[in-house]
């Protein structure tokens, strides 16, 4: 019984490394989204670029598209943004979620920056955000022409995300 109790804290430390171990091959990108294939969240915001313009979900509807969580406050969104201006160059329909932010900072960024986004939702309050899970920026949801979401992507993307993960999906999308 001695030898079993002394054994104990081995075993536990056993179970821990393998738990730790297997964390290290998770791909932290591949957040769980209880959303995906589930209708995007009704909300009625106003738009980034005319406060007197609001955006519903029916306005998301009819195209499939990328929709883009992103904030000046976002360093990794000043990253994207680039990819995301040769993107919507291409055709990639692409809309905005101004998550958590100052209008008037948006509206400098994207004269600064260019303005990828056919419709850019400004949810300063957060509410649409919270509705979709965000937990940051830049998060990507694609979102096919009914308003079903069909996948998520967090982080930053960049031209080999693009071509690798995103590119196909979307076009799938595209093509339905």
């Amino acid at each position: 019984m001695r030898r079993a109790i002394l054994l104990l804290p081995l075993a536990i430390f056993l179970l821990v490394a393998v738990f730790l171990y297997r964390g290290l091959f998770l791909n932290p990108t591949e957040l769980p989204s209880a959303l995906v294939g589930k209708p995007f969240p009704a909300f009625d915001l106003p738009s980034v670029d005319d406060p007197a313009n609001r955006i519903t979900l029916a306005d998301l509807k009819g195209k499939a598209a990328l929709v883009n969580v992103w904030g000046t406050w976002c360093v990794s969104c000043r990253v994207e943004h680039p990819v995301l201006n040769k993107l919507a160059e291409q055709g990639v329909v692409i809309h905005g979620v101004n998550y958590k932010d100052i209008n008037a900072d948006a509206i400098q960024w994207l004269k600064d920056f260019h303005n990828p986004y056919q419709l850019n939702i400004n949810d300063e309050q957060g509410g649409l955000g919270l509705d979709l899970g965000v937990y940051g920026a830049p998060e990507t949801f694609l979102v096919d022409k009914q308003g079903i979401i069909r996948d998520k992507f967090v982080g930053v993307i960049d031209e080999r995300v693009w071509r690798e993960s995103l590119a196909a999906k979307y076009q799938a999308l595209v093509d339905e």
